[in-house]
């Protein structure tokens, strides 16, 4: 089938080559014109305005535009404006990290103009174009199935790592879990790795343990395997920022957990270590430090220089994912972190109003 694709950056561009290579039609847009001129060096067909990508997929009807943009107003806009655009029986794919609330009214307004919305929670990262996409899907099954095409090509293999969970916004809403799971996860292997190195004593060799885990050990996975490749190549961790960027599903999987009543202090506790890591002096620290010394005149620390931070951009669609290893992170590639919106796009950070869903 022929699909459009609206935004081909390091998640959507890459898709757009996959679904390429699995011999599936691609009209691709985006609003920096490098991106589109990539996609149509591999096969695929540009456009440079979201008029001449409708106008290129068929039928009125039949049309199905994949929407790959950061989460919040900017999705918001581009679904408005297809919306305004397509006519009944088109579908909208969002494959974005959009909140699931977001997702459930998006889809009932466009349901009354007749448009399908299909929510599309993928996972894979920048290993997605060579190993496949984890997708949880949700959407009318009618619209599903017609997208199916698109969906075997995209996973690990046409019969796995894809599936429709349930109504619009279900697939949105398991991404959320998933991904709060995933923080759970990092939290977990960083401090135990942290508190073994810091066993001077033993001289635990951080790479040997990485790599002996991975095989029979209880606690094995994808990221330790990516762990253990770094540690095995050296990566230099003392070049990096502890600064780590949330992009929103912990904080809304700890208020869904809230609203439940159901107890998740794993994944609690992972995003606000995120929060932590993201200050860059803690006010509550400072406070601590003072009111120790107001009641036990202890010596306290004073604040000589505050951290200065640059940002590494992220890998560019097309790139082999070893580019985004930890070894092969090029620090001095770094430029000045000067809070732009396009540097926190790149982050993961935009709209961080979506705690409660842009529309709430």
């Amino acid at each position: 089938m022929k699909m459009g694709m609206i935004g081909l950056g390091k998640m959507g561009g890459n898709m757009v080559l996959r679904l390429i290579r699995g011999g599936q039609q691609v009209v691709g847009y985006d609003r920096t014109p490098d991106n589109v001129t990539m996609v149509e060096a591999q096969g695929a067909q540009g456009a440079r305005s979201l008029d001449e990508l409708i106008a290129a997929l068929g039928e009125p009807g039949q049309r199905a535009v994949w929407v790959m943009v950061p989460a919040g107003v900017i999705t918001q806009a581009v679904i408005d404006d297809l919306a305004a655009r397509l006519a009944p029986g088109d579908i909208i794919i969002d494959g974005g990290n959009s909140n699931f609330k977001d997702t459930m009214r998006r889809a009932e307004a466009l349901a009354q103009k007749g448009i399908h919305l299909v929510d599309v929670g993928t996972s894979g990262g920048v290993w997605g174009l060579t190993e496949g996409y984890a997708m949880m899907i949700g959407g009318p099954v009618e619209a599903v199935e017609r997208l199916r095409p698109i969906f075997e090509v995209l996973a690990p293999a046409p019969d796995r790592g894809w599936g429709r969970m349930g109504p619009s916004g279900s697939g949105h809403y398991v991404k959320m879990v998933h991904n709060g799971i995933e923080y759970g996860m990092m939290q977990a292997y960083a401090e135990g790795f942290e508190l073994m190195r810091n066993k001077t004593e033993f001289n635990l060799d951080m790479a040997q343990i990485a790599e002996l885990w991975r095989h029979g050990s209880v606690i094995r996975s994808w990221l330790l395997d990516l762990t253990a490749e770094a540690l095995k190549n050296a990566a230099d961790f003392s070049q990096l920022s502890d600064y780590v960027a949330d992009s929103g599903e912990g904080r809304w999987t700890v208020i869904d957990s809230i609203e439940q009543g159901v107890p998740t202090p794993v994944i609690t506790l992972a995003t606000q270590m995120r929060f932590r890591s993201q200050q860059e002096v803690s006010y509550a620290g400072q406070m601590l430090s003072a009111m120790r010394r107001a009641f036990g005149g202890h010596a306290v620390k004073t604040l000589e220089a505050t951290r200065q931070e640059g940002v590494v951009p992220e890998v560019q669609p097309g790139a082999h994912p070893v580019a985004a290893a930890p070894q092969n992170i090029p620090t001095h590639a770094a430029q000045p972190d000067t809070g732009s919106a396009k540097q926190a796009e790149a982050l993961g950070e935009t709209g961080q109003q979506r705690v409660t869903g842009d529309g709430a």
